[in-house]
């Protein structure tokens, strides 16, 4: 076995066998706990029950001593009226009248136990005169029912039944048959458990709670506590593997990266470094080893290699820099010519992200986790960020102390860096950061390698600038700026290579023809700025309703073209009728107006109305003219034309970029034209 699995398995035996113990134990005592805790809450319930009871017993024997109370049997009789009204009683028997609507007989005595049979609870108390002589009776009596006895239940939180008498019960139909022969077995104040899994108490008669009852409350099962134990023990075992592979990872990794390089040496390969990990002796062992090695090779040697290396990345840098704007590709050859420059490990080069505020990793090489975030102002790199100023040193000696997700590294240098402010003062005033981390050797960055990043960060800086430029510039050249749809001039080349595409792969090409009907009368009645706004959201209508293939353009004044990929002219319909509910059915809100806004549509598909992209965008305007033709505020197809039998499409032999820098399917870049007038739709 190797020194890693013998490492492993002796840890894994040291923690797991505890772990494994204690959970057992653990388990033993959550089920004794559980039924415990049933227990005590049988007993709380049977506590409450002959304290309700009893509370309405004396309820009732108060309400008898009121009854018994007037002098005459008309006023006894009164009080009787008022006891019922007042809901105090169900029924009342006095001076052999009883008033009506109460329960039938026989009525259970709070004064002890009852036979079977009752439909009440009842407190009978005599009427004496002033020498003790009985004059009658009183019997108050209060129904037992089902609803008495859910009430009860409500109040001990336990299923009750009673065993005898009416069948009221609030324990499940499933539940009931075996909860009462699990009570007719229980004596005294035992705890039973039934076979549906529940525990089983007998309460039976006694002088102030006459009713024989059986109480039950479901087994606690502690499932739950089961999961969360057999979760534990996994994410404690999977825990000890883990720390078990780290450990015998961390002692042998450095060995064989030792070994290794002792073999490159022994090639050779005076050039071979190993990382230093550790303070420990193994560490100290890599530290020597590297500086043996360093100590050998030749320094003119060393600087001369360094030198043309240096040259070799600068040269690539300036290729890269001159004929790409591709921002992932410039960085990430900067960061490589930084760290080739400088012996570094790894590096990273991150950019203010304006949205959040935060920095983010644009290129990194060397790290664990790519996707670097590090708010402005915090940790390592925010501080050069926030600050402007750059650091280098050793993370155990200098500088602020490094966030939870900053690369974990000995030795540093980060580097700020920012486009042109044009006279404007950033906050922060880095447009980003050059980070390199841990020279191979345990060297520390030095001024030299200070400059050597300054240098690279410039580029970046520059690099940055100049791609955010050549973005805005052709986004607005292929932009409305009013509406933020395509323009004109990408509509001629977007149609020539989607009509190339589709004749290529055998597909067919819906293009709509859009345009507001009367919008000279919307600028006339509300103004241009309603006009602007008029069409900004019927733009935004127009996006909301297409898919993300589909391509929308402003042609020119309120014409608008809608293309759809691999869209018949049946799909090409629907579109347009949806388009047109959606800006027919919503008035267009501007100020305190509500303008309403319709839109006729022309439809025409490639190849059955043309076999070019010019063919078929006239064919569409000729439809938008029927729609204009029949009213306004509709759709019409085109006429089919004549379909060929073959299209033969140019190829060019060689790649020649485009004059206009758009991009092409293919073929020769045709001319711009000027967006067709408007011929008073």
């Amino acid at each position: 076995m190797t020194l890693r699995g013998r490492l492993t398995t002796a840890f894994l035996a040291v923690v797991l066998g505890p772990v494994l113990l204690g959970a057992f134990f653990v388990g033993a005592t959550v089920a004794a706990v559980s039924r415990d805790r049933s227990v005590d809450r049988l007993d709380v319930a049977a506590t409450t029950v002959r304290s309700s009871v009893g509370a309405l017993c004396q309820q009732l024997q108060a309400v008898a001593d009121a009854v018994a109370l007037p002098p005459t049997p008309e006023q006894r009789l009164a009080v009787a009226d008022q006891v019922i009204a007042r809901g105090l009683a169900a029924v009342v028997h006095v001076d052999g009248v009883t008033t009506p609507g109460g329960p039938a007989r026989p009525w259970a005595d709070c004064s002890g136990a009852t036979s079977g049979g009752f439909q009440a609870l009842a407190v009978q108390v005599e009427m004496r005169d002033a020498t003790g002589a009985v004059l009658g009776s009183v019997e108050v009596a209060q129904t037992v029912d089902a609803a008495f006895v859910r009430r009860l239940a409500d109040a001990s939180g336990a299923a009750i039944t009673l065993r005898s008498g009416p069948t009221y019960s609030t324990e499940s139909a499933r539940h009931r048959e075996a909860v009462v022969q699990a009570a007719a077995g229980v004596r005294g104040d035992a705890i039973a458990e039934s076979a549906p899994g529940r525990y089983v108490r007998r309460l039976d008669p006694s002088p102030g709670q006459p009713l024989p009852l059986a109480l039950s409350v479901p087994r606690s099962e502690p499932g739950g506590s089961y999961a969360v134990l057999v979760g534990a023990v996994v994410l404690a075992g999977l825990f000890a593997v883990l720390a078990a592979w780290w450990l015998a990872r961390s002692t042998t990794r450095p060995l064989a990266e030792l070994g290794r390089a002792a073999d490159r040496v022994a090639g050779g390969d005076l050039a071979a470094r190993v990382p230093v990990r550790a303070r420990d002796e193994v560490g100290r062992l890599a530290a020597a080893f590297n500086r043996m090695t360093r100590e050998t090779q030749s320094y003119v040697r060393a600087l001369t290699a360094s030198r043309d290396q240096l040259r070799n990345h600068l040269a690539v840098l300036g290729d890269t820099l001159s004929s790409t704007h591709d921002l992932h590709r410039i960085l990430q050859v900067i960061l490589q010519t930084a760290l080739a420059a400088t012996g570094a490990r790894a590096g990273v080069v991150l950019l203010l992200d304006p949205a959040t505020g935060a920095l983010v990793a644009h290129s990194a090489e060397g790290l664990e986790d790519p996707d670097l975030r590090v708010p402005v102002g915090s940790g390592l790199l925010g501080t050069v960020a926030a600050t402007g100023e750059p650091l280098r040193g050793r993370v155990d000696r200098d500088g602020p102390p490094l966030l939870e997700n900053e690369p974990r590294c000995r030795t540093y240098v980060a580097v700020p860096f920012a486009g042109p402010t044009h006279g404007v003062d950033l906050d922060p005033p880095a447009l980003g950061v050059l980070a390199l981390y841990d020279r191979l050797g345990l060297d520390e960055f030095d001024d030299a390698d200070l400059v050597t990043l300054r240098t690279f960060a410039g580029q970046a800086a520059v690099a940055v600038d100049n791609v955010r430029v050549h973005e805005e510039a052709q986004r607005l050249s292929l932009t409305d700026p009013l509406t933020g749809l395509w323009n004109y001039r990408y509509l001629k080349e977007s149609v020539r290579r989607e009509v190339e595409r589709a004749g290529r792969f055998g597909r067919m090409l819906a293009v709509l023809a859009l345009d507001l009907d009367r919008f000279k009368e919307v600028n006339d009645t509300h103004g241009h700025a309603a006009g602007d706004a008029v069409l900004i959201e019927f733009a935004r209508r127009v996006r909301a309703e297409v898919r993300e293939v589909d391509l929308a353009f402003r042609q020119g004044g309120e014409e608008f073209v809608v293309l759809l990929p691999e869209t018949d002219a049946r799909g090409g319909a629907i579109v347009a009728q949806r388009l047109g509910a959606a800006i027919r059915d919503t008035p267009i809100e501007c100020g305190e107006d509500s303008i309403e806004v319709s839109v006729s549509i022309g439809i025409a598909v490639y190849p059955d109305n043309g076999v070019t992209g010019a063919e078929v965008l006239d064919a569409a305007d000729d439809a938008l003219y029927a729609a204009k033709a029949a009213g306004r505020d509709t759709y019409r197809l085109a006429a089919h034309g004549k379909r060929p039998e073959a299209l033969e499409l140019p190829v060019p032999a060689g790649a020649a970029p485009p004059d206009d820098d758009l991009p092409r399917a293919g073929g020769a870049s045709p001319g711009t034209h000027p967006p067709r007038q408007s011929r008073g739709r």
